[in-house]
Parts: C-alpha cells; sequence; structure tokens
C-alpha cells in the first residue's frame, strides 16, 4: 500500500496547492490513501465544514488535525458526525470528535489512521504515548496498516513516540511545526519515521503567514494580526510505500513547488 500523507495544509492558498498538484501525484505514484492535516486550512488557522469538504471533494481521504481544531465553533458538531475529520486521541474523555479511524482503499486493503497531540510547550493532554497504546490495543488485529500523526512541538517528544511505536505501527509522521525535517528513515522494527512532513502553502512566509508582519512582531514585541501568504506555494509531505504486514519499505519526502 502506497500513502501519501500531506503537511500541514495552510488557508486558501495551501488548499489551492493541493487542487494543483494532488491527482498528479497519486497518479504518479500510485498512491492507494491520501491523508492530510488541515488543522489550518481555513484562514490559517483552524477549519470549517466547509473547508473539509472541499479538501475531501479533493481526493483527500482523511483529515487530522492538532490543536487548532477548535478555532472555529461550527466545526464541533461536523467532529461528532465525521470519521474522516480526526481531532487528537489524546483529549479527555467527552471530548467531541474521535482521534482515530479506520478506512478501506479502493483496493479493499484496511488502514487506521491515529491522531495525537504532543505536550511538551503545548497543552496539558492525556500522556499521547499512553493513548496510542490504548489505541493499538482497540485496533482489530487484522489491521495491520497504522499511520500515526503526532502533532507537536518538540522533535524530542516526536522522536520519542517514534521509538515507542516501532514495529507497532507502519509510520509515525510528525506535523505542527510547519518546517520539513531532513530525518527520514526507517526505524529497527519497520516502522518510517519523520520529525516533521512540512507545509503545504506559502513557502516565502514565515510558517504561513506574511512575513512582513512576523517580523514587525518580533521587532516590536506588539500584537499584529495573522495574514496567510501567497507567494512561492509548495505541497510538502512524505509518500509511504508499506507492506502486507504493515512495515514500512520506503519514505520518500516531497517538495513540489507550484509553477505560476
Amino acid at each position: 500500500m502506497k500513502i501519501l500523507f500531506i503537511g500541514d495544509i495552510v488557508g486558501a492558498p495551501g488548499r489551492r496547492a493541493v487542487e494543483e498538484f494532488l491527482d498528479r501525484i497519486v497518479d504518479r505514484h500510485a498512491i492507494d490513501l491520501v491523508v492530510a492535516n488541515g488543522e489550518n486550512a481555513a484562514g490559517g488557522i483552524g477549519i470549517t465544514p466547509q473547508v473539509a469538504e472541499q479538501l475531501f471533494n479533493l481526493r483527500i481521504d482523511v483529515l487530522t488535525s492538532g490543536n487548532h481544531i477548535w478555532k472555529h465553533k461550527e466545526i464541533i458538531p461536523y467532529l461528532e458526525d465525521s470519521d474522516r475529520l480526526l481531532r487528537p486521541a489524546n483529549y479527555p474523555p467527552g471530548t467531541p470528535g474521535q482521534g482515530f479511524t479506520l478506512v478501506e482503499t479502493a483496493a479493499g486493503e484496511p488502514a487506521a489512521i491515529v491522531n495525537l497531540e504532543g505536550r511538551v510547550f503545548m497543552s496539558t493532554l492525556e500522556c499521547p504515548f499512553r493513548t496510542a497504546d490504548q489505541v493499538l490495543e482497540e485496533l482489530p488485529p487484522g489491521v495491520k496498516v497504522i499511520l500515526v500523526d503526532m502533532h507537536a512541538e518538540a522533535t524530542s517528544e516526536k522522536l520519542a513516540l517514534g521509538w515507542h511505536l516501532d514495529g507497532r505501527v507502519s509510520a509515525v509522521v510528525g506535523t505542527h511545526t510547519h518546517v520539513q525535517t531532513a530525518d527520514e528513515r526507517i526505524l529497527p522494527r519497520g516502522t518510517g519515521y519523520i520529525t516533521d512532513a512540512g507545509m503545504t502553502g506559502p513557502v516565502d512566509s514565515v510558517i504561513g503567514m506574511k512575513k512582513e508582519i512576523i517580523l514587525e512582531r518580533f521587532l516590536t514585541q506588539r500584537p499584529q494580526p495573522f495574514k496567510v501568504a501567497s507567494q512561492n506555494l509548495q505541497v510538502q509531505g512524505v509518500v509511504l510505500n508499506i507492506d502486507s504486514q504493515g512495515r514500512c519499505q520506503e519514505i520518500t519526502r516531497l517538495q513540489l513547488p507550484l509553477k505560476s
């Protein structure tokens, strides 16, 4: 099975990059399943039901998220009804939505997608390591292909989760920092790993926002309204080649510029 994971989609420019490139990526790499982090897909922070539906219509099968999933209140009832838009599994019991889902590719192959959120420099949630253990216990034994989106700030926490799950999941893919790392590898027991899949959107920016505004914030220490940038769009992410036993055979980074 080949899985495409698309790094954090930022605003309308990120959605435009997906629209431009996704079909070509799917065809070129013979992709069976498309997963993307969409927590910043609406205006650069959060996601709305309309934006989620737009992304699903662009051939994305599952959307993961993170700490910004709660930005738009209209997403709450959508989360309660959807099994394709995930929120991190380690939010407290009773939180709307679900933290993992089971999907089936067009070829009839089952796969599980799990969403977790880190705690270092972020909110104090349930332990993502123990939550991952609990989720794996709940999955049907016949599900071999398991992809984990670890939405976290600290590289150490992401890498630690990779080692914790090595041999028990197919891949651990980091999100949240919007800066693609060059440490993709296959861990000793067959789990694909990358600290951050990167960002899909305008790379002439500061993690997706207009660089002039962010520079002003740093120089003056005064708050400025965030605005999504628009220049030099890219789709960033990884392609994972997973065998029938759920082991990752290959992980390939993607950085595809959008030509004007």
